[in-house]
């Protein structure tokens, strides 16, 4: 089964996710159907607040080029960015949900993250380019930022009848 994706304007993904303290069966199902879910739609990275789910949960490719769509996916549970590198790099990004949008965002380009997997073991990895890109904009749906936040007040206003339509339209 898949989840449906919640768009902007949904006031889900606008709020702080919270950890996750029971690792159980429903834990796993909601992982394989939100990994499910991002590859119907052609995702790289789903975040448990954009299938309307208020935990700090993230599915994501462990892309490290932009063609490694078939890459293996990985979860993780409680994620937390503890080092962010000096130096960053700006791509452009899209959003699941934000559909039709893209902007360039700048961001770091390596960063230490620690999380647990679906047993509740403590782990810790290091993405670099694409694959710390991935991951410091799944980390930010658990923090209810989106990649429109980064953008400057002039960018956002040129995009806010467009987001306006996106939310009203629920595309």
């Amino acid at each position: 089964m898949s989840c449906e994706v919640r768009v902007v304007g949904d006031p889900i993904l606008r709020e702080i996710a919270k950890p996750v303290e029971l690792f159980d069966l429903e834990l796993r199902e909601l992982a394989e159907s939100m990994i499910r879910t991002m590859r119907e739609e052609n995702g790289i990275g789903l975040a448990a607040p954009q299938v309307g789910v208020g935990k700090q949960l993230i599915v994501l490719i462990q892309m490290q080029d932009f063609d490694d769509y078939d890459s293996p996916e990985m979860v993780l549970v409680n994620p937390e960015v503890v080092r962010f590198s000096k130096e960053t790099w700006s791509y452009e990004e899209g959003c699941l949900s934000v559909p039709g949008l893209s902007a360039a965002v700048m961001r770091s380009k390596e960063v230490d993250v620690d999380y647990q997997d679906l047993d509740g073991s403590s782990h810790s990895i290091t993405g670099t380019m694409l694959f710390g890109r991935i991951l410091q904009h799944e980390i930010d749906h658990l923090n209810g930022k989106l990649f429109i936040d980064y953008l400057s007040s002039a960018q956002r206003s040129l995009i806010k009848s467009k987001l306006k339509n996106i939310s009203q339209n629920k595309l």
